[in-house]
């Protein structure tokens, strides 16, 4: 299958023509999602699923500098570490009112 990438978006240039090689079922599926009206084009589907990928990628990368931003101030953090006691008073405390929450619901 041979697909000319472009954009809908904005009366931009007409892309670069790639030649892809696609799975049977994915074909199948794209084919099916276009005669079914959802996209105009193979064009547009795809042009669509590149900027979904990005955008997952893009909220991956923000959820991971999240998580390290977390672990660094942990780290940083002044406090004096808690003891297997303190940690185990503190999840039984938790899973406690986790419990009664729920019964009260």
């Amino acid at each position: 299958m041979i697909l000319g990438i472009g954009t809908e978006r904005e009366a931009l240039p007409m892309g670069e023509t790639i030649s892809i090689t696609l799975a049977p079922d994915t074909l199948r599926a794209v084919r099916e999602s276009v005669e079914a009206g959802e996209y105009a084009s193979v064009d547009a589907l795809l042009d669509e699923a590149v900027h979904a990928l990005q955008r997952q990628r893009r909220e991956d990368a923000e959820r991971l500098d999240d998580i390290r931003a977390r672990i660094r101030r942990s780290l940083d953090d002044p406090r004096p570490d808690l003891s297997i006691e303190e940690v185990q008073e503190d999840l039984d405390r938790m899973f406690a009112e986790a419990r009664h929450d729920t019964r009260r619901a």
